[in-house]
């Protein structure tokens, strides 16, 4: 079985593709299970955020193609219009990938910190689907500690770098003074949570919450001294919003043109600040062009977030190193359940030769024969037995010239050492 990694990212798919291919809450178990379906996987978690969709995969050979032609099928997509933005990692690569995406050294924003909860959560929902396996178990639980190591022994992770973070840097750009906008947050996720807690620090007049569901946007704004409202109710407090920054699951914009060019003309066309971190969109891209609308999806904020990175580059290069040392690590594992089949399989064979040879030595002790000479019987049948195969392949290495085997088996039995322990 082989590790097999394919998706598609922010580096190599624009905003409009990756929210065809993204997998909503509400449809992941299904595709784990349509997934693994597939003649050739045997294990699957799928991964997709904003930035991101991924299918990590236990295979067996020929699977890159069926998966490519599943993920554009599943979505029902032309797979000539998707298969030039997918990669493909086989399995050292696609361990380093993982353990490089955990750590936060393939995000958008080079050692952010969510990125390792949603992959925790890929894991999890795939667990709950029984579409994990002892391969794929073990490479997240590796990859969590990885991450976990990069985090403590670097300082990936030191400066306040975040798509939220970025997202609030751009509109104190946009308004020197914050104190006087009110903030519009949709979404009440790990990202909008984020982008709460620097409004605020960077001292936003209010924060309005809106959710599908009123009570976590409740729980969320009463810790910032904001308030709560559902989705439903946004277009009655979008005029009051200077800055609207939306991130949710919805698989349709909850933000249209019309809803805005309305609360604009209640503003007297004063200007509003968004930004769209969702995949799919949240925000019609449309809103866009309107007057006085400021714009920015997830994409636009590259060069915002470029600024803040010079100072963890050395860091990203002592992370690349732990991550080149840990991969090496889980090959080596891979390689050993390899040998691990096949030592059990060499002890049951000598394990039948053994009984084979004892029936033979038991049934001459019943016929009278001395022990001594069973038992000798025994040593030297058992001997012969145990190393025809071994002794017959090693004298047609030595014909062929095949020094590697030998070189092999004379490490493996310490032939050498045993030779000048004997000949003093």
């Amino acid at each position: 079985m082989k590790l097999l990694v394919l998706g598609l990212n922010h580096k190599t798919a624009p905003v409009d593709i990756r929210e065809r291919l993204a997998f909503g809450p509400d449809i992941i178990a299904g595709a784990l299970r349509d997934l693994t379906g597939c003649n050739s996987v045997c294990e699957g978690t799928i991964l997709s955020t904003c930035n991101r969709t991924e299918i990590y995969a236990a295979v067996h050979d020929g699977a890159e193609e069926e998966m490519r032609r599943w993920l554009s099928g599943f979505h029902g997509l032309e797979h000539e219009r998707v298969d030039p933005f997918l990669y493909a990692h086989a399995d050292r690569d696609a361990v380093t990938h993982l353990l490089r995406v955990s750590s936060g050294l393939d995000s958008l924003v080079l050692g952010e910190p969510q990125i390792l909860g949603q992959v925790k959560t890929a894991y999890q929902t795939a667990v709950d689907c029984g579409s994990n396996g002892k391969l794929l178990g073990r490479l997240f639980q590796h990859a969590f500690s990885v991450a976990k190591t990069v985090r403590t022994e670097t300082a990936i992770g030191s400066s306040p770098v975040s798509v939220a973070f970025a997202a609030v840097n751009l509109a104190r750009q946009i308004f020197s003074d914050l104190s006087q906008q009110t903030a519009l947050l949709v979404g009440a996720g790990e990202t909008i949570e984020l982008a709460a807690r620097h409004l605020h620090h960077n001292g936003v007049g209010r924060i309005i919450v809106a959710n599908r569901t009123v009570e976590r946007a409740h729980d969320l704004a009463a810790q910032f001294d904001g308030f709560a409202i559902s989705l439903t109710e946004i277009a009655n407090h979008l005029p009051d919003a200077d800055i609207v920054i939306a991130s949710t699951a919805s698989p349709l914009p909850v933000l249209g043109k019309g809803t805005v060019e309305r609360a604009l003309k209640k503003r007297k066309h004063r200007p509003i600040f968004m930004v769209d971190i969702a995949v799919p969109r949240d925000i019609e891209p449309e809103v866009g062009e309107l007057s006085d609308i400021y714009l920015y999806t997830i994409d636009d904020l590259q060069e915002v977030i470029d600024e803040s990175l010079r100072s963890r580059q050395a860091a990203a290069e002592q992370a690349e190193e732990i991550i080149g040392f840990h991969s090496g690590e889980f090959m080596a594992w891979i390689r050993s359940l390899d040998a691990a089949g096949l030592i059990q399989d060499y002890r049951q064979r000598a394990e039948e030769l053994r009984d084979e040879v004892l029936a033979r030595a038991q049934r001459q002790v019943e016929a009278g024969k001395p022990p001594a000479e069973v038992i000798n019987f025994l040593a030297h049948t058992l001997t012969n037995k145990l190393l025809h195969a071994p002794s017959s392949r090693l004298r047609q290495a030595a014909r062929d010239g095949d020094a590697g085997i030998l070189e092999a088996a004379n490490e493996l039995f310490q032939l050498e050492q045993t030779r000048t322990h004997s000949n003093p």
